[in-house]
């Protein structure tokens, strides 16, 4: 046989295969996904309403429920593979997707924002909102993750923090507007839920229609695998192709969201499944990925179906989740290239000069200011006390502020031994992978932690109090372990350990969603919590907190000497005798059980751990040992400033403390990351 019919009849096997075996496989979910729900129905009751329909109960749970749910997650899966292929051709980065650009994030952002603002209009034209929505956070992500020129890890952690950023304003409106919010939340977690044919019969026209279009523009997807030259001289208008594909892709995405919520993973594995055959053509990778993501999103429907708890079914976008993650692990450890030179590792600067200011005048004055500061804190809530009072109750005298002090001087005791234990977890963290854009949420301990707390006060509600802190530190130390240990034969090179905690991160995510739904806990003090919160905290969760820094911190200091080491590349750090993967080891480790600890005593705070030692780095250039006392002194007045608020401006309502930390520090850490594009070191 020729090679040209080899390559022929080798095609055509591939072809078949794609689509002749996934058309196989969906046809079988098709009927599993109508057959299993809350009451199960045979299959040749299936059969006999779809083609013989008779007014009973069976046919019209069939017709009236089922059905809706299994074709809008028919659509919706193409929808959302089709604009994760076309946002992988045009970035030319195969970790581009919806999800990972921001898009869902923010579509639920706006869609939520308009559940607050333009209820009556939100009713009318939900696409509308998610469509500004998402092509806003879209072109935020892409510009931030470096545009053309950005590697796939700066575009996935530019996505990630724009999605937090956003997340932080959704969480807002959900707990200060929980009324117009209330059923927003099952949704956000993406739900294929369908009372009747009304999403369906709205989603319909725009997934087929964009679906076609972006189709008949297949061969022009094509040109934009090569170079830019190359295309321009072949007479395409490579700009043009390039803003069509991303209006498709955006508009696919949010259809999707203002139906079903947001789902992430789809847009990511089903084009990789079908590139992975060997079919590289957009006319065949377009139809193929609308194939293999309906399948995703129906089998991952059906296993949220098949195991849920109780009369709520879990979220089917937790369970698209715990499927992708693992993909997303493989195609890092073993489909992915690491960036050349330095093997993949970043650098620490941030494209912001150091000062050097005085180091002993600048622990001065960061002291004062977190003496001041807590005085205030005392001083300062839902009552005022006077200082003669607040000095009386310091020292053992007794007045009619006596018994408020004892509640507030724990509580900022509490906030400061966390913000201290946050900002030195990023301190090392930022030091073991090398990016000054990483802390314990971006690599995935804050959201192992905190699935080992909630699980805790869900599952097991009747253990002691003190089980609190060790399920947080059990959940930390297994996504530490899990990253550890994928990346280890990588030499914990410091871009697969960031990859690796965004796809931990998601799995913690996804179990988080889980817990909160079967506990029933969206808009209570558990999900609060969550946010990060400091109230009512009392003097064991002092004694928590100040264990593990009496025992970390000491550590963390007399490593630091190894630690400075870590600035330089790997053969320059072994050069000076550093055995560096036992340091980068070392350094992620006590990172990781201080962002266990706190997180165990005031839930999951973001930000503080990236933004506090970028302040400091800024101030005093590379030094761990003096990284280490500013950091701490400046993460515990971030975080005691942050719980002053947060119990004084809406008194006797409180902000959780959390929340206020994320939404001052989001426009913060956007503009790094602006400043990280401009520098292009990242």
């Amino acid at each position: 046989m020729t090679r040209t019919g080899t390559t022929g009849l080798s095609k055509t096997w591939r072809v078949g295969s794609i689509f002749g075996g996934g058309l196989i496989v969906f046809i079988v979910l098709f009927f599993v996904s109508l057959c299993y729900g809350e009451a199960s129905i045979p299959l040749h009751t299936v059969i006999e309403a779809l083609t013989q329909r008779q007014n009973t109960l069976d046919h019209n749970m069939v017709w009236d429920l089922r059905m809706p749910r299994t074709v809008i997650g028919i659509l919706a899966g193409g929808a959302l593979a089709i604009a994760g292929a076309l946002l992988q051709a045009i970035t030319k980065n195969p970790l581009a997707a919806s999800d990972t650009l921001g898009i869902n994030a923010g579509a639920y952002f706006v869609v939520v924002l308009g559940a607050v603002m333009f209820p009556g209009l939100l009713h009318q034209a939900p696409f509308l909102f998610a469509a500004v929505g998402g092509l806003l956070a879209a072109v935020l992500a892409y510009f931030m993750g470096g545009g053309r020129a950005g590697s796939p890890i700066r575009l996935a952690l530019a996505g990630l923090i724009v999605s937090m950023v956003l997340g932080s304003f959704t969480g807002a409106l959900h707990i200060f507007y929980s009324f117009e919010t209330q059923g927003l939340f099952l949704w956000g977690s993406g739900s294929l839920v369908q009372n009747d044919w009304s999403g369906t019969t709205y989603a319909w026209p725009w997934v087929v229609g964009l679906s076609v279009i972006a189709f008949l523009l297949s061969r022009q997807f094509d040109v934009l695998d090569l170079d830019e030259s190359t295309s321009t001289s072949l007479g395409q208008k490579v700009s043009l192709t390039r803003a069509v594909g991303i209006v498709l892709a955006v508009l696919l995405s949010t259809i999707t969201v203002s139906v079903i919520g947001p789902i992430g993973f789809v847009g990511l594995v089903a084009p990789h499944l079908v590139r992975l055959s060997g079919l590289k053509m957009h006319r065949w990778v377009l139809p193929g990925s609308f194939l293999w993501g309906a399948l995703l999103l129906t089998g991952a429907d059906v296993l949220a179906k098949m195991v849920h708890q109780s009369s709520m079914d879990l979220p089917t976008g937790a369970m698209m989740a715990l499927i992708g993650a693992p993909w997303l692990i493989w195609l890092i450890l073993w489909k992915m290239k690491l960036p050349s030179g330095i093997s993949g590792q970043s650098s620490m600067n941030i494209g912001v000069r150091s000062r050097k200011l005085p180091y002993g005048r600048l622990v001065t004055l960061f002291g004062c200011g977190a003496v001041l500061l807590t005085v205030f804190s005392l001083m300062f809530g839902g009552m005022r006390i006077p200082v003669g009072d607040l000095l009386s109750g310091l020292f053992g005298g007794e007045n009619a502020n006596s018994a408020l002090l004892q509640f507030r001087i724990p509580r900022t005791l509490v906030a400061a031994g966390a913000g201290i234990a946050l900002a030195v977890s990023g301190v090392l963290i930022q030091l073991a992978v090398r990016n000054p854009l990483a802390d314990a949420s971006i690599i995935g301990v804050s959201s192992g932690a905190g699935f080992g707390a909630l699980a805790v006060i869900i599952v097991w509600p009747g253990l002691p109090v003190y089980m609190l802190p060790i399920a947080a530190i059990a959940g930390a130390t297994v996504s530490a372990a899990v990253i550890f240990f994928l990346s280890w034969n990588k030499h914990l090179n410091p871009s697969v350990v960031i990859l690796l905690g965004i796809a931990v991160s998601a799995i913690g995510a996804a179990g988080i969603q889980i817990l909160i739904i079967q506990g029933s806990l969206w808009g209570s003090t558990g999900y609060i919590w969550l946010t990060g919160s400091t109230y009512a905290r009392n003097w064991g969760q002092v004694a928590t907190i100040l264990a593990f820094l009496l025992v970390l911190l000491p550590i963390a200091w007399w490593l630091a000497r190894r630690f400075d080491l870590l600035v330089f590349d790997d053969s320059s750090a072994m050069g000076l005798g550093l055995p560096v993967r036992r340091t980068r080891l070392l350094a992620m480790a006590v990172g990781v059980l201080l962002a266990g600890g706190a997180v165990a005593c005031v839930g999951t705070v973001g930000f503080i751990g990236l933004i506090a030692p970028h302040i400091v780095r800024t101030l005093i250039g590379h030094h761990v040992r003096r990284s280490i006392v500013l950091s701490s002194i400046l993460g515990a007045v971030m975080l005691v400033l942050a719980d002053t608020i947060g119990r004084t401006v809406l008194a006797p309502t409180e902000i959780p403390s959390g929340l206020l930390i994320a939404l001052i520090g989001a426009p913060y850490f956007l503009y790094l990351m602006y400043r990280s594009n401009k520098s292009k070191s990242v």
